[in-house]
């Protein structure tokens, strides 16, 4: 009794191994895309967001230390909610840090751009 065994991607017969799930490379990447998108596109999400703000601060900040206007992050995309990580001064400053790119928001619609290098 063989029992012909059908892919679950294309319903193709299956054809090989005994063990094997899929008919094709193509159908097994297909299936586990599917399986792992709907649980990671959240943090997929959240990814692009943080590479976009990082790539926007690194753009901008060629010096290493750079003003630039709220308006001006906000021209080019940047997302103020999202970064890596926050530190905050002794004198009470806060930075956001994305990655290794860090500002400061200023009092007067400017924003310090820094490159972060673990401590001031």
């Amino acid at each position: 009794m063989n029992k012909k065994r059908l892919c679950p991607v294309c319903g193709e017969p299956i054809l090989g191994r005994i063990d094997k799930k899929f008919c094709s490379d193509q159908c097994r990447n297909t299936f586990n895309n599917r399986r792992y998108s709907s649980s990671n596109s959240l943090v997929q999400k959240i990814n692009r967001t943080l590479k976009k703000n990082y790539s926007i601060l690194c753009k901008l900040n060629s010096t290493g230390k750079t003003k630039v206007s709220r308006s001006k992050l906000l021209h080019e995309g940047f997302d103020f909610n999202y970064f890596t990580s926050i530190y905050e001064t002794q004198k009470g400053n806060v930075y956001k840090i994305c990655y290794d790119e860090g500002y400061l928001p200023l009092s007067d619609d400017m924003v310090l751009l820094i490159h972060w290098k673990g401590e001031f």
